[in-house]
């Protein structure tokens, strides 16, 4: 089985270099029309370079079809200008991949409020800016694949990224509700938190294991995730090869009445509350509600 995009449109935010780069270059090859979105300038988000027409250059050099856009993510109205542009040009969006980020990584203690705002605005609310600008065409082809980038940061945190991680973990939120939505329409959504070796993380690595992940082994994983018999509402880390599936789980719970439903009483069964035997995977959030109802009938 050859997995292909002909005659797919696939917009990749942040392609300039790294992740994206490698992304907007395998779509090419593998068929499909990209639109190689990227503001361009440090990985702090100041600057401006010709990044993207490198890339769109690249993917002609082999006979592919690209084409730049230097739409700021965090501004909707140029992420709706983008989509139009390209289907002006090749008559519809099909795969939107949200990769585009910056870094301003400090302790929360030290971290200026306006640092922390900024890049929430650029991962997250830029994803949803993206992903927004190409809902309804999704929704009238009856087919639409999006893939938001999350983080280790964001689903287990680390040290020097309050901003980043709350960013990330919030796609992984988005993606959890999109996923319900699209589902009538042919669209799926699904996260990727890939670890690669990138100008983001080129001072986390040593020399060798930032040679080991590199980009390219985040790729397969990637475009599996917006292909076209892709699942939905998975939450995938990749990296170096390895590819797993991150789950957000609910345990059973205990049920509490009368003086053990206090403080004290949770306090006391704490050690049943957190037992993850029998623990599910929720597939919407009504699930919670309905677990509970259940514990309530069988006590």
């Amino acid at each position: 089985m050859t997995i292909r995009f002909d005659d797919r449109v696939a917009i990749v935010t942040g392609a300039g270099g790294g992740l994206g780069r490698q992304y907007a270059l395998e779509l090419a090859r593998r068929g499909a029309k990209v639109v190689v979105n990227d503001l361009g300038g440090s990985r702090d988000g100041a600057g401006h370079s010709d990044a993207a027409l490198k890339v769109v250059e690249e993917i002609e050099a082999t006979g592919g079809e690209a084409m730049s856009n230097g739409g700021n993510v965090a501004e909707y109205e140029q992420m709706a200008d983008m989509v139009a542009r390209a289907k002006e040009r090749w008559g519809g969006v099909h795969v939107l991949i949200n990769n585009a980020g910056v870094l301003r990584d400090k302790t929360f203690a030290k971290m200026d409020p306006a640092d922390f705002e900024f890049v929430v605005r650029v991962h997250l609310i830029g994803s949803a800016f993206a992903t927004k600008a190409c809902w309804e065409t999704f929704r009238e082809q009856n087919y639409g694949r999006v893939l938001m980038t999350a983080s280790s940061t964001g689903l287990f945190g680390n040290f020097g990224q309050a901003n980043y991680g709350a960013a990330k973990m919030g796609l992984a939120g988005l993606t959890k509700t999109l996923y319900i939505e699209g589902a009538k329409n042919n669209i799926r959504v699904n996260t990727l938190a890939p670890t690669a070796g990138t100008r983001m993380t080129e001072d986390l690595f040593p020399a060798e294991a930032f040679k080991l992940f590199a980009p390219e082994k985040v790729v397969p994983a990637a475009l599996y995730l917006v292909s076209e018999d892709a699942p939905t509402n998975q939450i995938v880390a990749s990296g170096a090869g390895v590819t797993g599936a991150v789950n957000v789980t609910l345990t059973p719970g205990k049920l509490l009445s009368g003086d053990d439903l206090s403080v004290e009483g949770i306090a006391a069964n704490w050690d049943a509350i957190v037992d993850r035997t029998g623990e599910v995977v929720p597939q919407s959030g009504a699930e919670q509600g309905m677990m509970a109802a259940k514990a309530i009938q069988a006590g």
